[in-house]
C-alpha cells in the first residue's frame, strides 16, 4: 500500500484514503488542505502513505494470477455479523498468461480483524508532538484495539477453466452454484459445493491451494456467438440467469431441475452494439435491465417477446456497468467509460428526464458500480483512475454541521468547495481496479479486485443503522 521512499526523513507525506474530516491538528498549525486524486500532484519525495486510522479494517491478498471478477459467496455463519474477526468466502476467475493456466477460485478468507470506533473521537491531539512519534503511537494503539490477532489466513482450492474469466458471480439462493463467462465465448455452470464445504471444515493454511489444480466437468456449457461480460443470477426465481455477449444478443436461462438449464437459443435483441452489464429487477420476476456500448440502457420483460419494454440514451459513451437498487427498488445507477456516473428513477422514465443525480468525479472509465445491501441511499463505484469511491446520496452541504464537527474534533480544514457533500470516502493503492462488491451480511465491508490483488476495507465514517441488538 506505501510506496518505498529514497528518503523518507526528507519526505513530506499526504494521507491515501482518508475519510472526509479525518485527523486532528493544534491550533497553531495551519489549515490541511484535502488532497484531491486526480487533481492535485505529488511534489518531488513526496509519496502517499495509508491512513489506518480511516479504516475499521484493511486487508489485501492476492491468489496468484489477476483476477478481473469475483464474487462473494453467501454462507451460514450469520445473516448480520458485527463482531471481528470475520471470514468471507470467495469465488474468483483468473486472467492468466497463456489460456490453459486459467482456474476458478474458491476460497475462504478467515480472521479478518479490525476495530469498530466512534466517528467523532472522543479526544484529540492538541500538543505539537513530532509527527514520525504520533504516527508510531497511533499504530500501537491501533494494534492493542484490534478485535482478533494475528494476520488473515487464505484458503484456496482451484478448479480448471478453460480461457480467461471475464466475469463470475454465485448464485443467491444457491452459493455452490456459480456462473462463469469465458473469453472463449461459452457461458459454464458449475457445483462448488465440495470445494466450499471442504473450506468450511478446515481452520488451516491450505498455502494458497500449492500447485493442485482439480479438473471438474461443468454442469451445462452454452456457446454465444461472441465473448461477453454480461451475466446476472435471478434475486427472485432460483436458477434463472441472463447472459450477454459482445454481439449483442442476450440469452435466457430457466432452470428444469437444481443442476439443469434451459438456454433459449432465439437471442434478446435491443442493443446495437456490446452488451456489457445486465441486472435483474428485485421486485419483479420477469423484468430485467441490460446496458451497452450503444450508451443505452434498456428495460426487459420477458413475457412481451425479444424486444425491450423500453430503452433510453443514458450517458454520451460507453455504459460500462448498471447496478439495480434492492433496498429503494425505484432506483437504477449506471457508470460510463466517459466517468460519469448517473442514478435514474425509473418511475419518472414515461415522464421524461427520470436521472435524479449525476456526477463527473471521476475522469477515467466506470468498471464497476453496487449499491450497499444495507443502505439504500448508499453505493460504491470503482474507475480506472486507481479510485475506489462511496457515496451517500442523502447528504447535502450543510455548513452549520460542518462548523460543529470541526469545533468537536478541532480540526482546521480547508475542503474544496466542488468537493461533493456526497462523496463519503476515497479508497486507493491498488492498480487498475476492475470490480467491487459489498458484503451482504457484514455492514460497511467492501471488497474490491485489481491487477494487483484484493484489498477488504471497512472504512470507519460508514455506519450501519442496523438495531444494536441485531448482530450475529
Amino acid at each position: 500500500m506505501v510506496r518505498s521512499l529514497k528518503n523518507p526523513k526528507k519526505a513530506k507525506r499526504k494521507n491515501k484514503g482518508s475519510k472526509k474530516g479525518d485527523g486532528s491538528s493544534s491550533s497553531s498549525e495551519p489549515p490541511a488542505k484535502v488532497w484531491q486524486p486526480g487533481v492535485d500532484k505529488l511534489e518531488e519525495g513526496e509519496e502517499l502513505q495509508c491512513d489506518a486510522s480511516a479504516y475499521n479494517s484493511l486487508h489485501a491478498f492476492h491468489i496468484g494470477w489477476p483476477c478481473l471478477s469475483f464474487d462473494i459467496v453467501r454462507d451460514s455463519l450469520g445473516l448480520i455479523r458485527t463482531e471481528f474477526p470475520h471470514t468471507v468466502f470467495f469465488v474468483a476467475g483468473t486472467q492468466a498468461e497463456k489460456a490453459a493456466w486459467n482456474s476458478i477460485g474458491i476460497f475462504k478468507v478467515s480472521n479478518i480483524s479490525g476495530k469498530r470506533r466512534d466517528l467523532v473521537p472522543t479526544k484529540s491531539t492538541t500538543d505539537g508532538s513530532d509527527m514520525e512519534s504520533e504516527d508510531e503511537s497511533d499504530s500501537e494503539s491501533e494494534d492493542e484495539g484490534l478485535d482478533g490477532s494475528g494476520t488473515p489466513v487464505l484458503q484456496l482450492r482451484k478448479v480448471a477453466h478453460g480461457g480467461g474469466i471475464n466475469r463470475i458471480r454465485a448464485m443467491t439462493q444457491n452459493p455452490h452454484i456459480c456462473a462463469s463467462w469465458a473469453d472463449s465465448g461459452h457461458v459454464q455452470i458449475w457445483d462448488m459445493s465440495s470445494h466450499l464445504n471442504a473450506l468450511a471444515e478446515s481452520e488451516s493454511e491450505v498455502s494458497q491451494g500449492g500447485s493442485s489444480v482439480f479438473n471438474q466437468s461443468p454442469l451445462i456449457k452454452f456457446a454465444h456467438k461472441d465473448e461477453g461480460y454480461a451475466i446476472d443470477w435471478s434475486p427472485l426465481v432460483p436458477g434463472r440467469l441472463v447472459s450477454g455477449d459482445c454481439k449483442k444478443n442476450i440469452h435466457l436461462w430457466e432452470p428444469t431441475s437444481g443442476t439443469t438449464w434451459n438456454v433459449d437459443t432465439t437471442p434478446y435483441v435491443g442493443h446495437t452494439a456490446s452488451v456489457e452489464d445486465l441486472q435483474w429487477s428485485p421486485t419483479e420476476s420477469e423484468v430485467f435491465a441490460s446496458c451497452s456500448v450503444d450508451g443505452k440502457i434498456a428495460i426487459w420483460d420477458v413475457r412481451l417477446g425479444k424486444s425491450p419494454a423500453t430503452s433510453f440514451k443514458a450517458h454520451n459513451a460507453d455504459v460500462n456497468v448498471i447496478s439495480w437498487n434492492r433496498l429503494a427498488t425505484c432506483m437504477l445507477a449506471s457508470g460510463s467509460d466517459d466517468g460519469t456516473f448517473a442514478i435514474r428513477d425509473l418511475r419518472l422514465l414515461n415522464g421524461g428526464d427520470s436521472v435524479v443525480a449525476h456526477f463527473e468525479y471521476h475522469k477515467h472509465p466506470i468498471t464497476s458500480i453496487e449499491w450497499s445491501a444495507h443502505e439504500g441511499s448508499t453505493l460504491a463505484v470503482s474507475s480506472s483512475d486507481n479510485q475506489l469511491t462511496i457515496w451517500d446520496l442523502s447528504l447535502e452541504k450543510d455548513p452549520e454541521e460542518e462548523a460543529e464537527f470541526k469545533a468537536q474534533t478541532k480540526e482546521l480544514v480547508n475542503a474544496p468547495e466542488d468537493l461533493p457533500p456526497q462523496l463519503l470516502f476515497v479508497h486507493q493503492g491498488q492498480k487498475d481496479l476492475k470490480e467491487l462488491h459489498w458484503h451482504a451480511q457484514i455492514p460497511g465491508m467492501i471488497v474490491s479486485t485489481a491487477s494487483d490483488g484484493f484489498n477488504i476495507l471497512m472504512p470507519s465514517n460508514i455506519q450501519n443503522t442496523l438495531p444494536t441488538g441485531f448482530a450475529a
